[in-house]
């Protein structure tokens, strides 16, 4: 399986070699690429080059003695079977483990270098931690341009896609082009500022209505684009561009330059005409506070520009009403698809008796969701995990090292789709046989977290991270808990992890209060290491919702569940649910057999199956 340790000593021995060469005593491996993705290029995968280790999130950071990997608790199971002895786990969130910028900073102590990237670190993480670094009585955070890592992979790095744009249309987008860019010149007015600079590409890809495949599961392409109040820049390979979305730039009277000359412009035609003052001023440029280091350093450093929330970011996660309902409509077609899945899995298992590994089965499912309309790709790699590995977290199978899929133990299925009206992410887990009583206690409890969650009415103003404990406080009360976040924010045809909302207890999260139009995803756990794991997912958009009262004239918002696929009827300890609860489930469990059905008409196994799971509980 994916959690096999990598030789990683030559690989450190050469980068060794150069941070000696160039007098770097500590070097920074981030995860992200150049615009701070989460999810990458397989030629900007540099972190799981060095140390091996494959989750999304985490950080190295290397010594010429010594080597860390920081990552969160999503991944501790894996890191720790990926890794070999070269590294030390620094497990972040517990108690008495120093998080990697604080591991730096020790290091560096005595006046030794550090040195990053600086397109791989936001600007603000740069200053942070170039202020831990002087603490620590380190030398100052050194950006080097030339990445250490990339020069140890100069043979068999994979070079970057080179796949053409495609435009999204204005009836799936749902608004114009031209009507996104003049929202964002209304901003900069505002503020009286001359200008922003887009470096995420999921916000690019939005705001031009254009979608691309240059990283695996998230319909984006590598761009920059700079937004004046009287003109909007595209920054992309312009082999990219074909006649149609040439013609589709050019009407929205949007200029494009390549990508590799947007660094050059901001030296010649932006730096200029923001020289640095003692403090930034409202006439400055903006950029977003996830922003390079290195883009803040080309305008010209310290008091030069206003790092900010992006006002990009802030407007695509409002859905608006036509990708709201492409969400619905595209929920109920990938329910389809999975509800026929678990049905075709459980037959197969126990009624024909076949051996199926964990990766066979994904590719089934991958199979029956690319015959729905709109389908494009998967949203992310399928976890398809039975008995232990259903514990780590974010484990990824991978074809001839995975497990047999065990009918007597728990499986889970966590999933998603792109499609051209919206995008999917759903967590199921089931039993094909006879779960224990733990198994189907903490099942309920994890049920009981997505059904508070779901229910919940809250007064505008109101942050994922005051909602998070909504979700938990059913397994608190056993002294059980998970560790990752309760829910994420969710593109539209777009990456489907989406800021700057969520739910759960990072800081970030008590930044943005949630607002109609928001969605989500609603995705308490539990896992025993070892044993098994247990998450119950759906999406959910966020609505206004009348009530008898309205306090202080402040409106109240809830949420609408789009996901349609079952639970597990065998997996639920109904003396665990309230009257309340068990109405919610058959409620859920009428709906979604309405509106799938009728995918099945001449599909007698799926029929019986989804009759099965959707009976009334008592």
């Amino acid at each position: 399986m994916a959690t096999t340790k990598a030789g990683t000593s030559a690989r450190l021995a050469k980068l060794r070699q150069l941070m000696e060469e160039r007098k770097v005593h500590v070097y920074i491996i981030p995860s992200e690429d150049s615009h701070s993705s989460e999810y990458i290029a397989e030629c900007d995968a540099r972190r799981e080059f060095i140390s091996g280790f494959t989750g999304s999130a985490g950080c190295a950071v290397v010594t010429l003695q010594a080597a860390a990997l920081a990552t969160d608790g999503r991944y501790f199971n894996q890191a720790a079977k990926e890794l070999d002895d070269n590294w030390t786990l620094l497990k972040q969130g517990l108690q008495d483990v120093p998080t990697w910028q604080e591991w730096a900073a020790e290091q560096a102590a005595g006046g030794k270098t550090v040195a990053v990237d600086p397109t791989l670190l936001p600007g603000p993480a740069a200053k942070t931690l170039a202020d831990q670094i002087r603490k620590a009585g380190g030398h100052d955070l050194l950006p080097l341009d030339e990445n250490l890592v990339d020069v140890v992979w100069a043979d068999g790095r994979p070079s970057r896609s080179r796949q053409p744009v495609t435009v999204l249309p204005d009836e799936v987008a749902g608004k114009s082009v031209r009507s996104k860019i003049a929202d964002l010149q209304q901003e900069l007015a505002k503020k009286s500022c001359p200008g922003f600079f887009v470096s995420m590409l999921d916000e690019v890809a939005w705001l031009f209505n254009l979608r691309g495949s240059d990283i695996p599961y998230n319909p984006v392409f590598f761009s920059y684009a700079i937004v004046t109040p009287n003109a909007a820049v595209l920054y992309i390979d312009e082999s990219k561009l074909n006649k149609t979305s040439i013609a589709h730039l050019t009407a929205n009277d949007v200029q494009v330059k390549p990508y590799d000359a947007f660094f050059a412009d901001i030296h010649s035609d932006y730096k200029a005409k923001n020289e640095p003052s003692a403090k930034a001023t409202p006439s400055s440029f903006l950029m977003s506070n996830r922003g390079s280091w290195a883009l803040h350093r080309a305008l010209g450093g310290e008091g030069s520009v206003e790092e900010t929330r992006s006002p990009v970011g802030d407007a695509k996660a409002i859905k608006n009403d036509v990708e709201l309902e492409g969400f619905r409509a595209c929920h109920v077609r990938d329910g389809a698809a999975l509800i026929e899945y678990f049905a075709w899995l459980e037959d197969q298992l126990v009624a024909q008796k076949a051996t199926l590994d964990e990766v066979q089965a994904a590719d089934k499912l991958e199979e029956l969701r690319s015959k729905k309309q709109h389908f494009v790709g998967l949203s992310f790699p399928t976890i398809s995990s039975t008995g232990p590995n259903a514990a780590i977290i974010h484990y990824q199978p991978e074809k001839g090292k995975c497990a047999t899929i065990d009918p007597a133990s728990v499986y889970l299925c966590d999933s998603g789709a792109q499609y051209l009206d919206g995008t999917t992410d759903t967590t199921r887990t089931l039993h094909f046989g006879n779960p224990t009583e733990a198994e189907k206690e903490a099942y309920t409890l994890v049920l009981k977290g997505v059904i508070s969650l779901d229910t919940a009415v809250f007064p505008k103003g109101t942050t994922g991270f005051a909602l998070d404990c909504l979700a938990r406080q059913h397994l608190w009360k056993t002294g059980l808990d998970y560790r990752h976040g309760t829910g994420h924010g969710v593109g539209s045809y777009l990456n489907v992890h989406e800021g700057p909302i969520g739910i759960g207890t990072r800081i970030q999260y008590t930044e943005v209060p949630l607002a109609p139009g928001n969605v989500l995803s609603n995705e308490p756990g539990y896992y025993k290491d070892g044993h098994f794991g247990i998450r119950i997912e759906n999406i959910m958009m966020v609505k206004e919702v009348k009530t008898e009262q309205c306090f202080g004239d402040k409106p109240f918002l809830g949420f609408e569940h789009v996901t349609m696929v079952p639970y597990c009827q065998r997996m639920i300890n109904t003396s665990l649910l309230t009257s309340v609860e068990k109405k919610w489930i058959n409620e859920y469990n009428a709906e979604v057999l309405e509106k799938t059905k009728g995918f099945f008409a001449d599909d007698k196994l799926t029929t019986a199956w989804l009759v099965r799971e959707t009976q009334p509980i008592a």
